[in-house]
């Protein structure tokens, strides 16, 4: 990661950090973000991917690592290097126009993400027969006392240890037992011309790439005081995470295709606990039903931290009030008090809402429409805000370049084809 960044040039750290204590200190922004990045969402995305389509979806799902790594490696740069969250930086560079449009976007995603964590939340509690009543203020109220510490380590510790229940996913995968016949006639057997399928493949691709994945890994290196001394571990946090979200959104889609896609479009679910009711039997119903259960609660809780953290962070970078887990709520009143009413309003909505797999897959396509606008903003502020040593250049740049746009390209016509 270090020759083919398109860094070459960079003066070298001159603070060593000393392993593995160095290391801990610096790891967690990445590797939080990206257990976020394996939502509810996402699972349920992965898992009506394998049900109706095979194991299609699979090769462009861990295709889309290395460009995920790419994208939050440059939010990894402006972060080092200039000590500013994503929004402050925008408004800095654009101006408090382009700032807010940015925001704008971020409040989207972040709103449709988190009804989809909530509805996971309230999808896994009705599995125990526990009303939505008692599970959303419940979920709701331990999100609130996470970030009440006024501490980002501790809130940044907490929400990895709720977000390595995902691992789960893996254990059901494993107990599938995928055909490997049937996974090499699907991924070249491509239903291009399916609005159904192209649609699905564009909820994909939203799935992977969050806009308050950015906001939120931007603003916690310079909420951590990250610098460029701590660019190596930083990339490898980063990377880790990048091949482990997609590894584990991956797993969901294997164990749907090998037990629910019966060679067509037939197969469909309806909420999380069809989901739930069709796969925990790999590991028996009792065991495997616990598993699915931590893992989606796991995914759902950890995403709602990330995704609201980073909303209050960027409305505070705009608007330009304290904006920082390092005070406590009454010195942050506002941050504090956007994140709160984050998490409380889409648990009411939930309350309301029946737990569809539409909902949370529309949440998805949503994000797909909006990665022009992301990835935009982000080339924009390498250039302008980046030194030159520290911006992409060369075959690195025509790479991130050249993804981008098919990936933007795909997500596009996927979700307008859906949509008609």
């Amino acid at each position: 990661m270090g020759e083919s960044s398109g860094m070459d040039g960079v003066a070298p750290p001159t603070t060593k950090i000393s392993a593995p204590l160095g290391w801990l200190y610096v790891w967690g922004p990445g590797l939080l973000v990206m257990l976020a990045d394996t939502d509810a969402g996402n699972v349920v995305t992965g898992a009506q991917a394998g049900a109706r389509w095979g194991y299609r979806l699979l090769p462009m799902l861990l295709l889309l690592a290395p460009m995920l790594y790419m994208v939050q490696e440059l939010t990894v740069r402006l972060g080092l290097h200039t000590g500013r969250g994503h929004g402050e930086l925008i408004r800095e560079r654009f101006g408090v126009g382009w700032a807010w449009l940015s925001t704008a976007g971020l409040a989207a995603a972040t709103i449709a993400s988190l009804v989809t964590e909530f509805t996971g939340v309230g999808g896994i509690g009705e599995l125990y027969g526990l009303s939505r009543s008692l599970t959303l203020p419940v979920a709701a109220a331990a999100l609130l006392a996470v970030v009440a510490t006024g501490s980002y380590r501790r809130v940044e510790r907490t929400a990895i240890v709720i977000g390595l229940f995902e691992l789960a996913f893996f254990a059901v995968a494993w107990t599938a037992h995928p055909n490997p016949a049937t996974l090499a006639k699907d991924v070249v057997d491509l239903p291009l011309g399916n609005r159904e399928f192209t649609y699905l493949a564009a909820a994909v691709i939203g799935a992977t790439f969050n806009p308050w994945m950015i906001f939120y890994q931007q603003s916690a290196i310079a909420d951590k005081k990250l610098h460029l001394d701590h660019l190596k571990v930083a990339r490898w946090d980063t990377a880790i995470g990048a091949l482990l979200t997609q590894c584990l959104t991956g797993a969901v889609l294997v164990a749907a295709a090998a037990t629910l896609a019966s060679g067509g479009a037939s197969a469909g679910l309806g909420s999380v606990g069809e989901i739930s009711n069709a796969l925990t039997p790999l590991l028996g119903e009792t065991v495997g039903r616990l598993v699915f259960s931590a893992g989606v609660l796991g995914a759902s809780l950890v995403a709602a931290i990330v995704c609201s953290l980073a909303l209050a962070w960027g409305i505070g970078e705009v608007a330009g009030y304290r904006q920082s887990l390092e005070y406590h709520p009454f010195a942050a009143k506002w941050f504090y008090g956007v994140y709160a009413a984050c998490v409380v309003g889409a648990a009411a909505v939930v309350w309301l809402v029946p737990d569809l797999v539409w909902l949370s897959i529309a949440a998805q396509v949503l994000n797909a429409f909006l990665l022009p606008l992301v990835i935009g903003f982000l080339m924009a502020l390498a250039v302008t805000a980046l030194p030159a040593p520290l911006r992409p250049r060369g075959l690195y740049l025509w790479v991130l370049v050249g993804l981008s746009a098919i990936v933007i390209a795909t997500g596009l016509y996927g979700g307008v084809a859906g949509l008609l």
